[in-house]
């Protein structure tokens, strides 16, 4: 894995029974990178994802992640990474403070550490009027945005993050994404998976999976003028055509 690569991808493989989810899928991302994975649901997105944390053991192929093999260091990797998941992300019979003490504990941070941390993100978001609030009480776009924050608690050198900003509104979609700009510029590698076309517009590289094979691979701008479409919705589209 070359040193400014942060997920090296090789033939990546998932089969259940006959029915094959991904499909020798290849790919670099580069350190510091905001790396769009996209395609409809069900293309293979999140079962790839699931290989490259750890979660999934691949059929076959091969990947790093963070300097970490998915087939033989798969826990090495979940250390070494933040994860928001689209389901499951934060506790909602917890208050916002001790979910950020629960992840902070989770992810091996000291009591002081953990105290630094819940000052910075409150000041940083702002949450000083919901704190002590029940998650489960807070809007959607809340809770999506405090994730994402909590994802970061542990400084990881790489944060999936898959579908963050469904079912949010435009505006919360768009504070969402200045906060992925902000770790990006710190460094932190972003890989996100979306189905929100424009969203790709956002990012520095972008995947495009169809029916478990990658189609299509490069930055926004590049791909637009090689389907010579205006945008990458369009892109999306005339590759769905075939």
């Amino acid at each position: 894995m070359k040193e400014e690569t942060a997920i090296h991808v090789e033939n990546l493989t998932k089969m259940f029974g006959d029915f094959t989810a991904v499909n020798a899928i290849s790919f670099d991302v580069k350190k510091g990178e905001i790396f769009g994975f996209l395609g409809a649901n069900g293309a293979g997105k999140t079962t790839a994802m699931k290989m490259l944390i750890g979660i999934l053991t691949p059929t076959s192929g091969n990947a790093d992640v963070a300097g970490f093999n998915v087939n033989t260091q798969p826990e090495s990797i979940k250390k070494s990474i933040g994860y928001m998941s689209q389901k499951f992300a934060l506790y909602d019979d917890l208050t916002v403070k001790e979910n950020i003490t629960f992840f902070g504990g989770i992810y091996g941070l000291t009591r002081k550490q953990i105290n630094e941390k819940r000052y910075q993100l409150v000041e940083e978001l702002e949450l000083q009027e919901i704190v002590n609030e029940l998650v489960s009480s807070l809007p959607l776009g809340w809770k999506q945005k405090i994730a994402f924050s909590v994802a970061l608690l542990h400084n990881p050198k790489i944060v999936f993050l898959d579908e963050p900003t469904g079912g949010v509104d435009p505006i919360t979609r768009r504070q969402f994404w200045e906060l992925i700009y902000k770790a990006a510029n710190k460094g932190t590698t972003i890989f996100v998976t979306t189905h929100y076309m424009d969203e790709a517009e956002y990012c520095d590289s972008v995947s495009i999976m169809v029916n478990g094979k990658i189609e299509a691979l490069d930055t926004p701008k590049k791909l637009k003028e090689q389907f010579n479409a205006e945008s990458m919705n369009d892109v999306f589209l005339k590759l769905a055509r075939g």
